[in-house]
């Protein structure tokens, strides 16, 4: 699972990220040495003013001072080149010894990671947040640690529900679809944004599909992309969102996360699938923005709650340097809940544990934050301990929005993806 949980990747040339950073006078040229340890991880920030430099620069510091035979070397790079790289360093045989990244499960199926248990006291190993530690196990193993995590949430703008004269938000997709030809009517240019473009397709897809009782995969853990909840999903959307023009000028298929979230920011925007981070950016901005569950479909049963989106990201540690002791010290310093909540404050995020998600004094979560965190705990991940996802994953974003096109037919669309999705299967398997 590629991350897509915050703001703009930072990219190399701008941050100078690969260059790696010193954690307690570190350097590159002391890598292999016993005493450090070399963590890769993903860039958070879309600005030299919040990078992820600074958190890892204190946190590095203040753990060498706490363990003073052991140095950490911390190398950021962007989120469009981590998963790449690292998995470079590893075919080379030049593993990191721990890496932050979006998918971890590719690595498990080799046999390259440590398992939590190897490395992370019982309680701490209890403390991750159910819904993720699910997601990071393969078999009823824990292999990728849950580090900061997000939900997904119907994001409206106020003004413009009450300009169009709606009182009350959407609870089904018949209010969603009469609330959007409302906002139309009122010149609206998205009445709902719709962004399935190749950026995050497979994000706004899986919230569809979830509140039509379907999604990627079944009750046994197989996908199940071309279920006939789905296929029926993309129908709806086509024939009564999509062809009435309620998902606005750009052919879903073009529009990017970015771009709707920018157009949402700007106030042309009704309704859109969003994260913490946009909350508080549209607050920022002084608009009066709400965010409540995703409107469920008409044909599931009355009072019926389907899971909402979960998305994480994961630190995983690599067995190849024989450093299991060291790595658990750090991650066990690492997870300390002050250590934690910094960095998902940092990013509007949310942090993977009990404890330092239980209260927002206490674990620092913001209290706009506490929906999503509810949202959280009952919700659903992409299936990212199967080995195929990241090639699943990006099937999905380069295809699905053609389900919705003019000349689209969602059958074909979907067993297209399916039918690449048991190949990527039976290539990993």
């Amino acid at each position: 699972m590629q991350r897509r949980i915050f703001g703009a990747a930072a990219t190399a040339t701008v941050f100078g990220l690969l260059v790696p950073l010193s954690g307690c006078g570190s350097s590159a040229g002391d890598a292999g040495d016993s005493g450090t340890l070399r963590l890769v991880a993903a860039e958070y920030g879309d600005s030299p003013a919040n990078s992820s430099k600074a958190f890892w620069d204190k946190v590095t510091k203040d753990f060498t001072a706490a363990n003073p035979g052991i140095k950490v070397q911390v190398q950021l790079l962007p989120w469009a080149d981590i998963d790449r790289e690292v998995s470079r360093m590893v075919k080379a045989g030049n593993a990191p010894d721990m890496a932050l990244m979006g998918s971890y499960s590719d690595f498990a199926a080799q046999g390259k990671l440590y398992s939590a248990e190897e490395l992370l006291s019982i309680s701490a190993e209890a403390n991750f947040l159910q819904p993720l530690a699910e997601a990071g196990s393969v078999g009823n193993t824990l292999y990728g640690l849950p580090f900061v995590a997000s939900s997904r949430l119907l994001f409206y703008n106020d003004t413009l529900f009450r300009q169009a004269g709606i009182t009350n938000a959407p609870k089904t997709w018949s209010d969603l679809t009469a609330d959007a030809k409302a906002l139309k009517e009122k010149g609206v240019k998205y009445p709902v944004a719709l962004p399935l473009g190749p950026e995050e397709a497979h994000a706004e897809a899986m919230i569809w599909e979830l509140s039509n009782g379907g999604g990627y995969a079944d009750n046994s853990g197989n996908y199940s992309l071309a279920s006939d909840q789905n296929i029926s999903t993309f129908r709806w959307l086509k024939e009564k969102l999509v062809a009435p023009g309620l998902t606005g000028p750009t052919p879903p298929s073009q529009l990017n996360r970015a771009d709707a979230f920018a157009a949402f920011l700007r106030g042309e925007v009704g309704m859109v699938n969003g994260y913490p981070s946009l909350l508080h950016e549209a607050r920022a901005k002084g608009m009066t923005v709400n965010a409540v569950p995703m409107p469920v479909s008409d044909t599931l049963g009355a009072g019926e709650t389907p899971p909402t989106v979960g998305v994480a990201d994961w630190m995983m540690a690599f067995k190849q340097n024989g450093k299991g002791a060291e790595i658990g010290k750090f991650l066990d310093f690492v997870y300390q809940d002050k250590n934690l909540s910094d960095f998902a404050g940092r990013y509007h995020l949310l942090p993977s544990t009990v404890s330092a998600s239980r209260t927002p004094s206490g674990g620092g979560l913001d209290r706009n934050d506490e929906q999503f965190l509810t949202a959280l705990r009952g919700a659903q991940l992409y299936p990212v301990n199967d080995p195929s996802w990241v090639t699943v994953s990006d099937t999905i974003k380069r295809n699905i929005g053609h389900a919705v096109d003019a000349n689209g037919d969602a059958k074909a669309v979907l067993e297209g993806i399916a039918a690449k999705a048991a190949e990527a299967g039976r290539k990993k398997g």
